[in-house]
């Protein structure tokens, strides 16, 4: 009996690999004769699994969309990958998705095998979220994360090479670093570490990581910044030139829920006001994208940030037809140097 199960799950695990399966394939893949293949097939019908038969040369065997979910079977990489989904979602932003998640994870849980059991605690426990957007973005092999989230756990010390945003190597390509934080934002895998050579803390891309190797030297874990306000700080000012500065006369939450925690950090300014801090390659992309809010607010810097935000006021206003051309706005700025202001055409 023991037997016949075992081979029945095999099946059922084979049906799931790819879409159609010759009896004869069957057969040969479980090491039975084709008659046994069918009543193994009728087993998994009498428990649920829509199994259809197609005649012809190039048919078979088909697992196929049914009225109600059947049980599935799955790899480890793949029990890894469902549990964690679920422990991130449980605390999402989706709504009506939390309660389900729960429900789903506690099924989970209490099959899932004890030596993946500690893979999925590392990942999740040491993963953090900046918006609780998950979108699929730059490939992360699932062992890497894996990897990162056990020394995180330990804690332990990781050596990994990183390339630049080109794909060149950094001028340190072999980094070590003391793992403190897994954080997903939006379409992006961060890690927040303590660089060792660098003897700072720094923010590394995953998708630029490259092996992982973790290297048996434990650490003491230091006093961290936060890793959300870090990494977030990281990947919306500091690769940037400029650096703006916008005080936003709106409560912190309203206009973090139309704001990207990857384009912009924002931070109460009492309660109904905030600062939104964005780098940008110049003042006026933030200003513009500010002003869309549709918030009052008041630049704080940089310097110059006021000056663009007027030469960009004049150019949007001379696309309507009701102020100066484009050209009279854009070398009306540069009269002070002695160049005169153009006359072209334009307007309405």
């Amino acid at each position: 009996m023991a037997e016949t199960l075992q081979r029945a799950l095999r099946l059922l695990n084979l049906l799931q690999s790819r879409p159609v399966w010759s009896g004869t394939e069957l057969a040969a893949e479980l090491g039975v004769t084709t008659r046994s293949v069918r009543r193994d097939i009728q087993r998994l019908r009498d428990l649920g699994y829509p199994i259809r038969a197609e005649q012809g040369a190039a048919g078979g065997y088909l697992l196929e969309a049914g009225r109600a979910l059947p049980p599935l079977l799955l790899d480890d990489e793949e029990a890894i990958a469902v549990a964690v989904g679920l422990r991130l979602a449980t605390g999402g932003s989706v709504a009506g998705a939390g309660e389900a998640a729960v429900r789903a994870l506690a099924k989970l849980d209490q099959v899932l095998p004890s030596r993946l059991r500690g893979s999925v605690e590392a990942v999740a426990q040491s993963t953090v979220s900046l918006d609780g957007s998950r979108a699929a973005g730059e490939s992360v092999p699932s062992a890497t994360l894996v990897e990162i989230a056990r020394a995180i756990r330990t804690p332990e010390r990781i050596v990994f090479d990183y390339a630049t945003a080109y794909g060149r190597p950094s001028d340190l390509a072999e980094r070590r670093a003391e793992p403190y934080r897994l954080v997903s934002a939006g379409r992006r895998w961060y890690l927040m570490a303590y660089d060792v050579d660098r003897d700072d803390w720094r923010t590394f891309r995953l998708d630029r990581v490259g092996t992982v190797r973790r290297t048996g030297w434990r650490f003491r874990p230091r006093e961290a910044p936060d890793p959300v306000e870090f990494v977030g700080r990281a990947i919306s000012s500091s690769p940037y030139p400029s650096v703006t500065r916008i005080r936003v006369e709106a409560p912190a939450a309203e206009v973090r829920a139309r704001v990207p925690a990857v384009a912009a950090t924002i931070e109460p300014d009492g309660p109904d006001a905030c600062v939104l801090t964005a780098g940008a390659s110049s003042p006026d992309f933030v200003v513009f994208h500010v002003a869309r809010l549709g918030f009052p607010c008041r630049i704080l810097e940089p310097a110059d940030a006021a000056a663009a935000a007027a030469r960009l006021g004049e150019q949007l206003l001379a696309m309507t037809g009701d102020g100066p051309t484009a050209r009279e706005s854009i070398d009306g700025g540069a009269t002070g140097s002695g160049r005169r202001p153009a006359t072209g055409g334009g307007g309405g």
